[in-house]
């Protein structure tokens, strides 16, 4: 077995339409280290397994495959995936993204090699819709602290490059398979990350990050798009009360609220409205002198009647 120094790890589910881009997008990179993809392949009902051993057939040295008889979930795969690696580190890269900087890889573990300290580093993104806009992410400076990670995510994961040992200290301490509630696996583990070792940011678009109508973290239907968002912020709460004194807990509580009834001024019922600003209200007393509140209510109510005079 040759010695790998970086593994892309790629977890694809019915991703047809996309995974022979992602696939050549690695191989694309320009690296003096050799590297591995492995593929974790959840029985996709489409045409992506036989892509996939398509590729592996011409890539025998550099492709394998992960994969078994019955559908494992997305959180399962993921772990599957990551634990088959071979490489010093590790790049992620879902089946639906891609790499577009070919020195992605080289630069980011060289960034790595040079310091010790650093757990895991990442780059921008480019975020492109099905209609084909593209938007820069993060948009504004690419920040490294951990304040910043437990407002919003900077890093993601078409973009990161990890330590293979740190990524596997944080499942045995975290264990996020006992935490079903968290409907991603990224944000916890670069908190994680944040909060043990230090985390770089290389300023440079390095992949895309196709954001599709349906998936977990993009959905139409609002109440799943507040379920998402709430348990963003839930797992931000959860690592600021054990790695920050809970120094955040006010800002990350306020901004929950405003965000699930900003979704809310648009969307559903006024008792659904009131509903939710109740429950936030019982669980988090100060948010009755929240003024953002009241004025989304008010937005609500003359929404729902311009909406009214145009029917």
């Amino acid at each position: 077995m040759r010695e790998v120094m970086l593994s892309v790890v790629m977890t694809t589910y019915n991703h047809e339409r996309y995974i022979a881009t992602a696939i050549e997008s690695v191989l694309r990179q320009q690296t003096d280290f050799p590297i591995e993809i492995v593929i974790g392949e959840d029985c996709s009902t489409d045409r992506t397994l036989n892509i996939v051993l398509d590729y592996q057939s011409q890539y025998p040295e550099a492709i394998r495959i992960v994969r078994s008889e019955s559908n494992v979930g997305w959180r399962e795969n993921y772990r599957r995936t990551i634990a088959a690696a071979h490489g010093r580190y590790i790049a992620m890269l879902d089946g639906d993204d891609y790499f577009t900087h070919r020195k992605k890889l080289q630069m980011q573990v060289d960034l790595l090699e040079a310091n010790p300290d650093v757990g895991m580093c990442y780059g921008r993104s480019e975020r492109v819709d099905e209609n084909g806009t593209l938007t820069m992410y993060p948009e504004g400076e690419c920040e490294t602290t951990l304040e910043a990670m437990l407002r919003r995510n900077p890093a993601e994961n078409c973009t990161v490059v990890a330590r293979k040992e740190l990524v596997e200290r944080y499942y045995e301490e975290i264990r996020p398979a006992e935490h079903p509630e968290w409907l991603t696996d990224d944000l916890p583990m670069w908190l994680w990350f944040a909060a043990n070792s230090r985390y770089m940011a290389i300023d440079c678009p390095m992949s895309v990050h196709r954001v599709l109508t349906y998936s977990v973290s993009h959905n139409p239907d609002y109440r799943r798009k507040i379920e998402f968002v709430d348990s963003l912020y839930n797992i931000s709460l959860w690592y600021d009360e054990r790695y920050n004194d809970s120094k955040m807990r006010h800002e990350l509580l306020t901004t929950k609220h405003n965000t699930a009834l900003w979704v809310l001024s648009y969307n559903g019922g006024v008792g659904e409205y009131i509903r939710r600003w109740r429950r936030d209200v019982k669980e988090y007393q100060p948010l009755v002198k929240n003024i953002a509140s009241y004025g989304l209510f008010a937005k609500k109510i003359f929404w729902r009647m311009w909406r009214k005079t145009k029917r």
